[in-house]
């Protein structure tokens, strides 16, 4: 099973921001805007809920007053604080109500994303998805370049002959690429066939994943090998790179 979040913002375009990227990380996600709607989904959904995403200045009630309301009613789930009041005072306030942890908004989506995973791992409920890799394509098994050596069928990935972690959505990104080298990728392709939304979606996600990928796979993500920006155009894979890139 996949670990269900409520997050409760009530600014549309960030809470539809946030529960884009974390179902793209294959957790299942529920969107409320308002305090009184996020109470009213706990009673309804029991401890089907694993982890909270809370804005603090929410309509109808803040956010302070859900996070103690929960505790109030012995409702243990883990709640991560969203504020973009940063006083000391505010954290110290979040955290007598009842919060696991406190963001300060503006947040990077990767910090966001790891504070989940640390969550849901410390509350024994970090349940990734048991998805294919790539629809409709044949098992490839194992997958070596550079000092890279993948196995698609067991998830585990190698560098320089050390084991390094990787996620199910990150590999099954690099799955794409190997499974179309020296071929330039759009955005809006890997959109449909990595993450199975339409291409037109705007969202920043796919960069954040390749630079991620870059990182786990390039010798210096900064001056990547395999893992190319063609500029205008998308990416391309490249298995064997008879020089660095420019």
């Amino acid at each position: 099973m996949r670990s269900h979040i409520l997050v409760v913002e009530d600014e549309t375009h960030l809470g539809a921001g946030i529960k884009w990227n974390l179902e793209a990380e294959s957790h299942r996600v529920t969107l409320v805007e308002d305090g009184p709607s996020a109470l009213q989904f706990m009673e309804t959904a029991g401890d089907g809920v694993d982890l909270i995403i809370l804005d603090l200045m929410l309509p109808g009630m803040s956010g302070y007053n859900v996070c103690e309301r929960l505790r109030e009613l012995g409702r243990t789930v883990p709640v991560l604080m969203l504020s973009a009041r940063t006083l000391a005072e505010d954290r110290t306030r979040g955290f007598d109500v009842g919060a696991n942890q406190y963001m300060s908004k503006p947040f990077e989506l990767d910090e966001l994303i790891s504070r989940v995973k640390n969550l849901l791992q410390q509350n024994g409920k970090h349940r990734p998805a048991a998805e294919p890799i790539v629809a409709d394509k044949p098992a490839i098994g194992r997958v070596e370049f550079g000092t890279v050596r993948v196995d698609f069928d067991t998830h585990e990935c190698e560098v320089d002959g050390l084991h390094v972690r990787i996620t199910s959505k990150e590999l099954r990104l690099l799955r794409y690429f190997v499974d179309h080298p020296n071929r330039v990728i759009s955005r809006s392709e890997l959109l449909s066939e990595v993450w199975d939304m339409s291409g037109n979606f705007q969202t920043r996600a796919v960069d954040q994943f390749i630079a991620r990928l870059r990182k786990i796979i390039e010798v210096d993500s900064g001056r990547p090998l395999h893992l190319l920006t063609i500029r205008d155009a998308g990416y391309r894979f490249v298995p064997d790179p008879v020089s660095p890139a420019e």
